[in-house]
């Protein structure tokens, strides 16, 4: 038999099915109820005693169907397509939430701040940034968090579980944010485009920094002296010149890194590694910021904009340098005085 289940989006999932007439279904038409015994379990609690294994990575799921659902972690499949823009999904809800960017509705309302979320978990997770509630520990080393996934994340780093897998470059991350951000390295998608200067990012995190090179925005404070960032990491980074930490030490020379990334970038100096290549002229970077950078010598885009004068520059330090020399009063740059 072929059922239709239609999804909100319009799109339609047809499956076959077969049914099998059973014990049950012929009590219930003949209205003469099952009594259960000790010897024949209800089905539920047969589903519940029930473990099923992924094959991919042995993680265990106490019902086939969520099974199904993580296997398209490793399958790549995303049955669920949006009708608008086309993008697949693995799960139905994550669509639903999806089309809420189409249609713009936000309707879960923070009465702190009043920002808005399209979806309830979200708005409950931002709620926690008010009230500072972190429920969710790490059984590990006791860290806290203040939403599941969060959690859920973090752990990876005590198991090793890096479960996605780029076929491209043979990668593996923890996170699939992070995978699919990677991925567009490898495709040269750039879904995110700035409203105020056109520039196109491939992470939509990236898109929320620079967007405040254009509004000045600072929201990151450091409690130790005051000084404001318009990036978490970059806040994250600043706090250890307080701490003077630097965990991450280069094998082969030694040299020590406040941050994991800035050893990565490192150690490529030792490997020869290049993995970011530009697909104008095929020039190779050993970091993502590096080819971004390049790529605007092709496109001949100039996204920081002078406020005093209206001039367009390709890099934000030579804006930073210009304001400093052409408007030295303003931004604390030098005077030469005539000693005459």
């Amino acid at each position: 038999m072929e059922y239709i289940t239609l999804i909100n989006s319009g799109e339609v999932k047809c499956e076959n099915m077969s049914f099998e007439t059973s014990s049950v279904a012929q009590q219930a038409s003949s209205g003469t109820p099952k009594t259960n015994t000790p010897h024949s379990p209800t089905r539920n609690n047969t589903e519940k005693k029930r473990t099923h294994h992924c094959s991919e990575c042995g993680k265990i799921f106490h019902h086939q169907s969520s099974l199904q659902r993580h296997q398209r972690i490793h399958t790549g499949e995303k049955p669920y397509c949006c009708s608008e823009c086309g993008r697949g999904f693995t799960l139905q809800s994550v669509l639903q939430r999806h089309q809420l960017i189409h249609t713009g509705e936000k309707p879960h309302q923070c009465s702190d701040c009043g920002k808005s979320f399209r979806d309830k978990r979200t708005f409950r997770a931002h709620q926690r940034v008010h009230t500072g509630e972190k429920p969710y520990g790490c059984s590990e080393c006791g860290k806290s968090f203040s939403q599941r996934n969060n959690l859920q994340l973090h752990q990876r780093i005590h198991t090793g579980e890096r479960p996605y897998y780029c076929s491209e470059c043979g990668k593996n991350f923890r996170d699939v944010r992070d995978f699919e951000s990677h991925q567009r390295v490898h495709t040269g998608e750039k879904p995110y485009q700035c409203s105020e200067c056109g520039k196109r990012f491939s992470d939509r995190g990236n898109l929320k920094a620079h967007v405040r090179i254009h509004t000045g925005e600072k929201p990151y404070r450091c409690s130790e002296c005051g000084k404001s960032f318009s990036q978490l990491s970059h806040l994250q980074l600043h706090h250890s010149v307080h701490t003077g930490e630097k965990p991450y030490q280069c094998s082969e020379c030694g040299k020590s890194f406040n941050r994991q990334s800035n050893f990565q970038v490192h150690w490529r100096t030792h490997t020869g590694e290049r993995p970011y290549s530009c697909s104008e002229c095929g020039k190779s970077f050993n970091q993502q910021n590096g080819l971004e950078r390049h790529q605007l010598i092709h496109t001949g885009e100039k996204p920081y904009q002078c406020s005093e004068c209206g001039r367009n520059f390709r890099h934000a330090h030579t804006l930073k340098t210009h304001k400093c020399t052409s408007f030295p009063l303003e931004f604390g740059g030098t005077i030469e005085v005539d000693p005459s």
